[in-house]
């Protein structure tokens, strides 16, 4: 007796490709200038605590207008939620190209955030667009752009500052192409996902962030999970954040060499997450891949603390500072150079490569472990939560990442400022290592196992 195969539903990628590449490309405007802004804020002389507020204005902003922009593509529609986000991106990204003074580059890192609703209207297009056997794989098409993204991006950042002579203005201009781009392709490709008889049903089901963790935390297991979440992105983002002020005061790199380092790092996550994460979990399980990632991004950071103070080879103390000379008006600056600030340059006496090794090494455990953890860590809340509550905790560990986000730059850039250029990766190993040894006993296990 022959049997009929059951039906598998596809996805449709004719539906799916504009949002994609118009995700892509707003992407590439975000991450050409992560290597640069924290050495671009130097040049206006801002210490490392600026610096992470700086870098902490746009998660902030970005979370407080997100879910209203979110609620509002529920009411209005997709389309004209995204163009309005692009705008916003496009104005901002124009402010940092332009900026005579560090109040514009606050400025425009909170205009930025705040009409950052890009890839929550995209999240949202995609979900109108699949059904729930396809939604999956349709979000996850966001992750693989995340990814082309942040390897993409610091390379076409590195490029142009190495073509520029180091002049910051240039990869912000071409993330500003980038940006109008996105508008141009969700103007003249997008069609509305959102059909109007559909607008306004899914706004009520909209929770804060206090009444998603509340919920989440009465779900036995779920708090030590998002504990770490928060926990692990605070201390990766922490690393993000500092990276670039950190290679320049102990390797004396510019910012095309971080860029450099940047795709080194974009490279592994996308291996680890797009390739390597399903087979490890299935062969491992989630709560060793947990553990695992806690350790490696512990060890990671703690190497990187302990960077040997060699600066590169090319490195030229005084074409550095000629570099980051402090820009302003004469009466502001009168040609202040970065070396009076809190950010010293090294001396360039004894130049070579053992630094730069050291750093790339460290980068290794410190890329896969929080490669690994993030996904893991959502894997086991999923699986340890009832049907009826997995999106409200993954929602709740979506808002542990995004206070992460806030609070990495902010706390980084004091623990760099006041303690020294090592604190706050020392710092993270720690806090890593004691919840490495804390967590093992506490963490859940999946539903399906208990039964």
């Amino acid at each position: 007796m022959s049997t009929t195969p059951p039906f598998e539903e596809k996805l449709d990628f004719k539906r799916i490709l504009p949002i994609f590449v118009i995700v892509m490309v707003d992407l590439l405007a975000l991450t050409v200038i992560i290597p640069l802004l924290p050495l671009y804020a130097v040049t206006f002389g801002a210490d490392p605590l600026t610096i992470g507020l700086l870098t902490m204005s746009y998660p902030l902003f970005q979370l407080i207008g997100g879910p209203a922009l979110g609620g509002l593509s529920d009411r209005v529609g997709r389309r004209p939620v995204l163009i309005i986000s692009q705008i916003g991106t496009f104005i901002g990204l124009l402010m940092l190209s332009f900026s005579g003074a560090l109040w514009v580059l606050f400025l425009s890192r909170i205009l930025d955030g705040f009409t950052g609703g890009n890839i929550v209207a995209a999240q949202a297009a995609i979900t109108d667009s699949t059904t729930d056997r396809t939604r999956a794989q349709g979000l996850g098409l966001i992750g693989a752009a995340f990814g082309l993204g942040f390897v993409l991006g610091p390379a076409i950042a590195g490029v142009s500052l190495a073509m520029s002579g180091n002049d910051f203005r240039v990869p912000a201009l071409i993330a500003a192409a980038f940006s109008l781009t996105s508008i141009i392709l969700t103007s003249v490709w997008f069609k509305e996902t959102l059909s109007e008889e559909r607008r306004g049903q899914h706004a009520a089901n909209r929770e804060g962030i206090i009444a998603r963790l509340r919920r989440a935390l009465r779900i036995p297991g779920v708090g030590v999970l998002l504990a770490l979440m928060f926990a692990q992105q605070t201390v990766f983002g922490g690393v993000e954040a500092l990276l670039a002020l950190f290679t320049l005061n102990r390797l004396g790199m510019s910012a095309a060499d971080n860029a450099l380092v940047f795709v080194f790092v974009g490279v592994i996550l996308v291996a680890v997450q797009g390739k390597y994460i399903g087979p490890w979990s299935r062969r491992y399980g989630e709560r060793k891949l947990i553990l695992g990632g806690l350790l490696l991004l512990s060890v990671g950071v703690g190497l990187t603390a302990t960077t040997p103070n060699v600066p590169v080879p090319w490195y030229n103390q005084a074409e550095r500072t000629s570099e980051l000379q402090t820009r302003g008006t004469p009466s502001e600056s009168s040609l202040t150079l970065v070396t009076t600030t809190s950010v010293p340059l090294p001396t360039d006496t004894h130049n070579g490569a053992l630094g730069l090794a050291w750093l790339l090494i460290a980068m290794v455990p410190t890329t896969l472990g929080a490669g690994i953890l993030s996904p893991s860590i959502n894997s086991l809340i999923s699986k340890s939560v009832g049907p009826t509550e997995t999106g409200g905790a993954l929602g709740a560990s979506s808002s542990m990442n995004s206070l992460a986000n806030v609070i990495a730059p902010l706390a980084g850039g004091a623990l760099f400022q006041f303690g020294g250029s090592s604190a706050p990766f020392f710092v993270g190993a720690v806090v890593l290592l004691g919840l490495y040894v804390v967590s093992q006993p506490r963490l859940p296990k999946p539903i399906a196992a208990i039964a």
